[in-house]
């Protein structure tokens, strides 16, 4: 067999001095030749795997089918794939078994022998494909099953049920008889699968549903019959490290789990009603990168100047609206700008959702009484630069923060408003005195989140000019532009949407507002002067939100359900 660093200087226009400089870090370093050169980007990764093919004489399929039959899944461990990097293919047309290290023939010969395929064709994959098609096809038969999972579930064996599984297990590798553990297995993964932020289990009087939450909008996903309610409860309370005896009180616990190869953090809150225990986990993705600034839906003069407002050396910057609105996205995407060496970021966050190297960050505990307020007191004399107070729930809190603004340091929060302009008003009904308001806050910046339209099924077409002038666009200046909408397709469960954007609206306190805030708390005149006197002028999140209608980017029922 030919060297593969002499195949890719023959074929594939490799530089020799290249090769040499591979060599030289393996012989250092160890390693492969090929991935070496591809971590140098002197070769790209299609490359090296064509030269793989042709080096071991075998077929490349660069795509694999993107939802195999997963008929090997009860007889293959799915940690045997991902650990050999293989899968079996079985098409109508063809059947193989696909490899992205051709050296593994030892476990190769065990896959076939277990599959009864012995002699079939073996191709070479990328790794990214062979790891894809194993998380769907695995998923895939966890779908299947829930149905018998549910038509298993009885009132034997509570402590099949009760059982302790390893917290950093991957849920697609868990193979318990259990019914009702695997139907909390099944909830989980097909949750993390469809990008839920929220799973919620609710009782009714004669009987259990269970419901997700994707991109803002509850989904059904199984209505178990009522006996499994207490046992299901259980089960996840166990999971959360809460006391399952307990059902009279509300209790809050999280858990962490790994599902293929996403870690997801879950933080858990019971709830008692008149029919038994209300569940809800919310779903924070450990494994998600932090969006920037510029992916959030900003139209580029809001972010012109939302990072202009980054580079004030004190003050407060204020985010404001309701909870799961990307509040908290926005101010980690500010921060992640502002995460320079020389900086000293500290935050007080409940609970900390991303954790970001070269910022410390504290989780507060009111169980011990470090609150909010107790936790900025505290800060404050660790030399901060900038502090991020996750929210300001009460006046203390509220004071230490403008303090803290006053006295030099650059300080992010969050507020429950409907508005910008409503923060200032929230702020004096708190007790805050309207001088420290109008002196220590920067800017407010109110959002929500709507669905963007799915890409897959999306269309354009020319709206009615009735339902033009109800909304409030004028059908002579609107003309003849269109509109766009999704019709729905597999890719968005048949929503027409997939994925979310923020709309926003900006308030920078000029020196005209700081005034009137001295005179008047009425939310109503705050907004009226922003929206006059602001030398780019002030959008509301509505007509923000038009803007990203006419851009195709979201629908007008979108804009309007939450603006």
């Amino acid at each position: 067999m030919k060297p593969i660093g002499d195949m890719l200087v023959e074929s594939f226009g490799l530089e020799e001095e290249a090769l040499a400089g591979a060599l030289e870090v393996q012989a250092e370093k160890g390693g492969r030749i090929g991935e070496i050169l591809v971590q140098q980007k002197k070769l790209s990764e299609d490359d090296l795997l064509h030269a793989r093919s042709l080096q071991c004489g075998l077929e490349l399929k660069m795509t694999i089918p993107p939802a195999p039959d997963p008929f090997f899944t009860d007889r293959v461990p799915i940690g045997f794939l991902k650990k050999f990097k293989m899968i079996p293919v079985a098409t109508p047309d063809e059947s193989y078994i696909a490899l992205a290290e051709p050296f593994y023939f030892q476990q190769l010969d065990d896959l076939q022998r277990v599959l009864h395929w012995e002699g079939i064709k073996t191709c070479l994959a990328p790794h990214d494909e062979i790891f894809i098609a194993i998380n769907m096809a695995y998923d895939k038969s966890s779908q299947g099953a829930a149905d018998q999972v549910l038509q298993d579930i009885d009132e034997d064996d509570p402590e099949a049920i009760f059982s302790e599984i390893e917290e950093t297990s991957d849920l697609l590798d868990d193979t318990s008889d259990a019914p009702v553990i695997k139907l909390v297995n099944l909830m989980l993964s097909q949750a993390v699968r469809d990008n839920a932020s929220d799973i919620h289990i609710e009782p009714y009087k004669d009987r259990v549903k269970i419901r997700k939450r994707v991109d803002g909008i509850l989904y059904d996903m199984f209505t178990p019959p009522k006996h499994v309610q207490a046992k299901l409860v259980s089960r996840v309370k166990i999971m959360a490290k809460m006391d399952i005896a307990e059902r009279r009180l509300p209790q809050d616990g999280r858990f962490e789990i790994r599902i293929a190869d996403k870690n997801v953090d879950l933080r858990v809150s019971s709830l008692p009603t008149a029919f038994g225990e209300r569940v809800v986990m919310r779903l924070l993705d450990k494994s998600t990168v932090l969006l920037s600034l510029e992916s959030l839906g900003m139209f580029k003069s809001d972010l012109v100047r939302f990072k202009q407002l980054l580079k004030a050396p004190y003050g407060i910057i204020l985010v404001t609206g309701p909870t799961g609105s990307g509040k908290t996205t926005t101010l980690y995407s500010a921060l992640s700008i502002l995460n320079q060496p020389g900086v000293n970021i500290i935050t007080v966050e409940d609970p900390i959702e991303y954790q970001i190297n070269g910022i410390s960050q504290m989780q507060v505990n009111n169980k011990i009484g470090l609150t909010f307020a107790t936790g900025l007191r505290t800060i404050v004399r660790q030399d901060p630069d900038i502090i991020l107070v996750g929210e300001i729930r009460d006046l203390e809190t509220a004071e230490v923060a403008i303090q803290s603004a006053l006295t030099g340091h650059l300080v992010f929060s969050t507020l429950h408003t409907n508005d910008s302009a409503g923060a200032i008003t929230r702020l004096i009904n708190m007790g805050v005195e309207p001088f420290l308001v109008s002196s220590s806050v920067n800017a407010i910046l109110a959002q929500r989140l709507v669905r963007k339209i799915c890409p897959h099924c999306r269309d354009s077409y020319k709206p009615d000019k009735d339902y033009l002038a109800r909304v409030g666009l004028s059908p002579i200046k609107f003309g003849d532009r269109v509109l766009y909408h999704g019709h729905g397709c597999p890719e968005c469960m048949g929503t027409g949407y997939k994925g979310r954007l923020g709309l926003f609206e900006l308030m920078v306190l000029n020196d005209n507002l700081k005034s009137l805030i001295l005179t008047t708390s009425d939310t109503g005149q705050i907004k009226r002067q922003a929206l006059a006197s602001l030398a780019m002028g002030m959008r509301t999140l509505r007509q923000d939100g038009l803007r990203k209608v006419l851009a195709g980017q979201t629908t007008l029922e979108e804009v309007f359900r939450v603006s």
